[in-house]
């Protein structure tokens, strides 16, 4: 028994009918090709920037970097007149006030962005996108002020609860105090790392929160449309849909924060009492960071100094880019929508 077969005239060769998809010839149009060069103009600009950027911080740094050795991230001391100085303290303290804001602004910001998106009053929700988004205009010497006068003497309730009950904890202990003891000064527990952070992380909430909102509305209409036909409440559509689909708009949002957090320099300078030891006691009096330690030796800085200044930027600048790089190569592998079905 013979199968008769069908040839359709002028359809691929099996081998041609991959999954491989067809290329795309280039457009021809004049504003393709305009578009096409402002954006490379426009990439290739940026990427100039930054490598002058860094070229100028090493070039500056050069001198300190050579004197100091590889100590310079090793001691704590700042004392470059006398050629005795590091960064292992400012470059703590820059990641656990970076670590603080991120663990208060990460909840603020996803809850705020869910509201918006999924259960606010359409006539509210324009209006609530326009105070989120007001806020990250607001200066940051302005959150510094409120910070150290309004905010601080609020929370250091909350610096000595966490003391008397976690105090075991390395991260939450203080040093000298004994938190039962009402005669106990409050001086132990302000201008620490714990209230810049707080602090910082409310500049960082409408950045991570205009992120992650735009990531949430975006997600497939269909598929919350089947969620809610197959019986779901409005809590298992965000479980099951919205956030798989904004999972990249989180973390995209989260390390953008987090690159705000480390590089901020006014607020916390107005608020930390600067030390230079290490200080992994999160709620205790004292507190530093690289930006915070430029502010204030900036002015007064010796030409060597300043070479030690400029190193310490190079520090902060390159630590921010490789949050920058792992923030991208983690969102690559796990963009928003890559998981959902057609």
């Amino acid at each position: 028994m013979t199968t008769a077969t069908t040839t359709v005239v002028g359809a691929p060769e099996p081998a041609e009918r991959g999954d491989a998809p067809r290329p795309l010839a280039r457009s021809g149009d004049p504003a393709d090709r305009i578009f096409r060069g402002s954006a490379r103009g426009a990439g290739a600009t940026v990427l100039l920037i930054m490598t002058l950027v860094g070229v100028f911080l090493g070039g500056r740094a050069l001198q300190a970097l050579t004197d100091a050795g590889p100590d310079f991230l090793t001691t704590s001391a700042w004392e470059p007149d006398s050629h005795h100085f590091g960064i292992a303290t400012v470059l703590t303290g820059t990641v656990l006030i970076g670590a603080v804001a991120i663990v208060f602004a990460v909840p603020l910001a996803a809850g705020t962005a869910l509201y918006i998106t999924e259960y606010a009053p359409r006539r509210l929700k324009q209006t609530l996108i326009s105070l989120v988004d007001l806020m990250a205009a607001v200066p940051s010497v302005v959150y510094g002020l409120w910070g150290l006068f309004l905010f601080q003497p609020s929370v250091v309730g909350l610096s000595r609860w966490l003391t008397t009950y976690f105090g075991w904890f390395p991260l939450f202990a203080v040093d000298g105090d004994s938190p039962r003891d009402p005669l106990s000064p409050n001086t132990f527990y302000t201008s620490s790392t714990f209230i810049a952070g707080m602090v910082v992380a409310l500049m960082v909430t409408p950045i991570a929160c205009s992120v992650m909102r735009e990531a949430f509305a975006q997600a497939p209409p269909g598929e919350r449309e089947g969620a809610f036909a197959l019986g779901a409440t409005q809590w298992g559509v965000i479980r099951s849909v919205v956030l798989p689909f904004g999972r990249g708009g989180i973390i995209g949002g989260t390390m953008l924060g987090l690159g705000r957090a480390l590089g901020e320099t006014i607020a916390v300078y107005l608020i930390i009492s600067p030390v230079f030891e290490v200080q992994w006691h999160l709620l205790q009096n004292g507190a530093n960071s690289v930006s915070a330690l430029i502010a204030l030796r900036y002015g007064s800085a010796s030409e060597f100094g300043m070479s030690a200044l400029m190193a310490a930027g190079l520090a902060l600048f390159l630590m921010t880019l490789v949050v920058n790089f792992i923030a991208s190569s983690v969102v690559a592998r796990s963009r928003s929508g890559a998981g959902a079905e057609a």
